[in-house]
């Protein structure tokens, strides 16, 4: 493992490391969940750590735009931009380890994606050192800039598969000064989309977060210790959560309206709407322990779905079913940012089970049919996760033909010599499955 300092110190080890033929693994908070940054058995591969290079180089707050480089853990960026009196976004549960090169390889998305967007779309410019050890450095902070390809986007999602990010411009927010926060518990039968869509269009597009959460989740992270008293309605629960930076807003008052419409729709039977600072961070306690309730209880096997917000019901309906069908006794976890179409599918592994065994077998069955469902719905098999090693072949069997043939162009024309995280997302031209 290497750990350089500067931008200039990674391009040296990447020259090294062309010339002598030797593949090189960027790695950030090393928080992936499909191997992406995780060398091979070849032997042949050094980790380039970007865990040094943790220096914030500018806030300019009336660009509202914050320069850092790639090793900045995500919630040192979000501190920093507090103290300015402004808003980085990106929020999720990785926040104390993560670091921006991986947010912008893995196109990071967590809990605010309904109001602020991915990654991708907080990303104004960026520093990055090529297969080759040239270094394109584009951190301009412009909102507008048609002057060509936009090189920049090309790094995102890619994993360290192009080249490797130094730095990044960022895109900052207005600080929210108010919040309203509130817990529903739905109705049986109660419509997802629909709900998302009246809370957003008569909250002005003030929402900021809608949670879904099935009451089994809930049931997870209420066995942890110090659980807040909440539970679930007969079709699950949903946090939502308004923000603003004005102080003119009565966002309680707004909240109260808007569900009040959704009860007399019939699809929430109760709500509690937050009223101090320690009931609100109860009502995220709950939501952000569920992965640790999953854990404590033997493990999960996850499924990072997407679909299309009409398709969520489908999806639910339709993968319960597959469930059912294939073992009536399995459980399940589902929970995510359906604010997005995001769905954390988790089939959770029985207590006297060996968990490793299990995830295979589920993986190369199960998973499958889960997985053919949300491609059927126009979805897919990672959300927010990436793809890694682990999933290139659910790339090569769900992708298109097209898409992936061009993800192929760009990696040779990037990486000819394959130097570059070879073996995660996509082969090279020239290169068959079987090697």
């Amino acid at each position: 493992m290497l750990k350089p300092r500067a931008t200039n110190q990674v391009a040296d080890i990447v020259r090294l490391a062309a010339y002598h033929g030797i593949g090189i693994v960027p790695q950030g908070g090393n928080t992936s969940y499909c191997g992406g940054a995780t060398p091979d058995a070849s032997g042949r591969q050094i980790i380039v750590s970007l865990e040094r290079m943790d220096r914030i180089r500018e806030i300019d707050p009336a660009s509202m735009s914050i320069s850092v480089d790639a090793g900045v853990i995500l919630k040192d960026v979000q501190d920093a931009a507090a103290a300015a009196g402004l808003l980085f976004p990106l929020s999720l549960g990785a926040e104390g380890s993560c670091r921006i090169g991986g947010n912008i390889g893995t196109n990071a998305g967590g809990l605010s994606v309904v109001k602020y967007g991915m990654t991708r779309d907080l990303l104004l410019g960026i520093e990055a050192v090529l297969a080759d050890g040239t270094v394109v450095s584009d951190m301009r902070k412009l909102r507008k800039n048609n002057t060509g390809y936009d090189v920049k986007q090309c790094f995102v999602g890619s994993e360290g598969t192009l080249g490797i990010v130094t730095a990044a411009v960022l895109r900052l927010a207005p600080l929210p000064t108010c919040r309203a926060t509130a817990w529903l518990k739905l109705a049986s039968g109660a419509p997802l989309a629909e709900l998302l869509a009246l809370v957003r269009r008569e909250s002005a597009d003030l929402l900021t977060t809608f949670e879904f959460m099935a009451a089994r989740s809930i049931a997870l992270a209420q066995a942890m210790t110090d659980p807040p008293a909440l539970s679930a309605g007969p079709a699950g629960a949903v946090l939502v959560e308004f923000t603003s930076s004005s102080r003119h807003l009565d966002l309680n008052e707004l909240m109260e309206a808007v569900l009040g419409e959704a009860i007399e729709s019939g699809w929430i039977e109760d709500a509690l709407l937050a009223q101090s600072g320690s009931q609100r961070a109860g009502m995220w306690r709950l939501r952000e322990t569920i992965p640790e309730g999953e854990k404590r209880r033997n493990g999960s096997v996850k499924h990072d779905i997407s679909v299309p917000l009409s398709s969520i019901q489908r999806f639910l309906d339709l993968a319960g079913s597959q469930v059912r069908s294939y073992d009536a006794d399995l459980e399940l976890s589902v929970y995510g940012h359906v604010g997005d179409g995001n769905l954390h599918y988790n089939v959770l592994v029985p207590p006297d089970v060996d968990r490793l065994e299990f995830t295979r077998r589920i993986e190369s069955s199960l998973s499958l049919q889960l997985y053919d469902t949300a491609a059927a719905l126009g979805g897919t098999f990672s959300a927010e996760h990436g793809v890694g090693r682990f999933k290139k072949y659910l790339l090569e069997r769900y992708g298109d033909v097209g898409r992936i043939a061009a993800m192929r162009r760009i990696k040779t024309a990037f990486d000819p010599a394959d130097i570059m995280n070879a073996g995660a997302i996509v082969r090279p031209l020239g290169e068959t499955s079987a090697s």
